[in-house]
């Protein structure tokens, strides 16, 4: 793998559209008292950043990565996020079967990016 600005920085703005939906998608548990309605737009826009990152990194991206070989940084980035904001934000315990899961799902991102 190169360190060049076409192979990082979608990476970056991978990680960085990540850190936003995990935000959008959980942030609202620690607010149960708030509306659903009011949770969902507040969420809308949240995720509208996460989708101004997201979608040029993969524009991005795809001039040296496999639409198959982004999806998978994706995941494996959103894994990495999540894990530290279940941790951090929300106070939940990561446990040895999401470490075995996770590592799992690392395991076939490995394999994903064989062979290109």
């Amino acid at each position: 793998m190169s360190f060049s600005a076409p192979h990082i920085w979608p990476v970056l703005m991978l990680c960085a559209s990540n850190i936003f939906m995990t935000l959008a998608w959980y942030g609202h548990l620690k607010f149960k008292g708030v509306a659903l309605p009011l949770v969902i737009l507040a969420s809308w826009g949240i995720a509208f950043v996460e989708y101004c990152l997201a979608v040029p990194a993969n524009r991005m991206g795809q001039e040296v990565y496999s639409a198959a070989q982004l999806k998978t940084i994706q995941e494996v980035i959103t894994l990495l996020v999540f894990a530290g904001f279940s941790v951090f934000y929300l106070g939940e315990k990561l446990t040895l079967n999401h470490a075995i899961g996770f590592t799992l799902i690392v395991a076939g991102a490995w394999f994903v990016f064989q062979g290109k």
